[in-house]
C-alpha cells in the first residue's frame, strides 16, 4: 500500500531516531525529501546526506544525524502542512519559529526553501514544517 505523507514519515524517522541517539537514519528516496533535506543540511540541522540505490532498483536516504553535547541539534520538527490540511502563507504572513531561531520550511514557486530565503525572494506557499 502507498504512503500517503510521505514527508510526514521522514519527520517522523528523523524524530525517532534522535530520541534513540542513533547516528544515521534512512528513509526512501523523493525529491521533496532531497529539498527538505538541502534546507536542513544549509541550516545546519543535519551533517548531511547520502543517495543510496539497492540492487532491486529501491533508492534511499542516509541521513547523518547531528548532535552537539549529547543533545540533538533538532529540538523540535514539526509538520505544519499535512495532506487534510493544507497551509498556506504569503509572503507577509510568514511564520517566525521561535523569534527567529528555527526555521519554517516552505514549498514555493521557486522551490523549496527556508522563511527567511522565500522574505528575501518576496514569494510565499506551502508551509511543510517547522523546525527548531
Amino acid at each position: 500500500m502507498g504512503m500517503n505523507d510521505p514527508l510526514g514519515d521522514m519527520i517522523a524517522r528523523i524524530h525517532n531516531a534522535q530520541m534513540r541517539n542513533k547516528s544515521k537514519v534512512s528513509t526512501p528516496a523523493s525529491r521533496l525529501r532531497v529539498s527538505v533535506l538541502d534546507v536542513l543540511k544549509t541550516e545546519g540541522f543535519i551533517r548531511g546526506y547520502a543517495a543510496v540505490e539497492h540492487s532491486n532498483g529501491r533508492k534511499e536516504l542516509e541521513i547523518e544525524l547531528k548532535y552537539s553535547d549529547g543533545e540533538p541539534v533538532i529540538r523540535e520538527i514539526s509538520r505544519v502542512s499535512k495532506p487534510g490540511r493544507r497551509v498556506y502563507a504569503s509572503v507577509r504572513a510568514l511564520p517566525r519559529v521561535n523569534n527567529g531561531l528555527g526555521v519554517a520550511i516552505l514549498s514555493t514557486p521557486k522551490g523549496v526553501m527556508a522563511d527567511h530565503d522565500a522574505r528575501d525572494n518576496n514569494v510565499g506557499g506551502e508551509i511543510l514544517c517547522t523546525v527548531f
